[in-house]
């Protein structure tokens, strides 16, 4: 079982900057691929920044040169961070931390929202 808090969504104007944080405790060994989704009003939920166990990161082409993953690793927890550079009204969305199992069983935080005012 793993457990995932997220925090760090709100408002901000357009070219602004915001930085998610979500921490995840539990089973975090077992733990392949961490990141981020996003699920914006009327559309599906589709992939932001994930980092793998080599530290490999993918992300979207909508948020590359924006938007950077980093991961942090504690004794009983691991923490990833997104920080989101020049904020566009289309990032609009609530944003999922993601904690995926080497069985592909995925994880969700509850979300957090993060609104762009142009």
């Amino acid at each position: 079982q793993v457990h995932l808090v997220e925090s760090g969504g709100g408002l901000v104007q357009a070219g602004k900057s915001l930085r998610l944080s979500c921490v995840a405790s539990g089973s975090i060994r077992l733990i392949n691929i961490m990141g981020w989704y996003r699920q914006a009003p009327g559309q599906q939920r589709e992939l932001v920044a994930t980092m793998d166990l080599s530290g490999t990161i993918n992300y979207a082409d909508t948020v590359k040169g924006r938007f950077t993953l980093s991961r942090d690793n504690a004794e009983n927890t691991v923490s990833v961070y997104l920080q989101m550079n020049s904020l566009k009204p289309e990032d609009l969305a609530v944003y999922y931390c993601v904690a995926k199992m080497p069985n592909n069983y995925a994880y969700w935080g509850q979300g957090t929202q993060v609104t762009v005012s142009s």
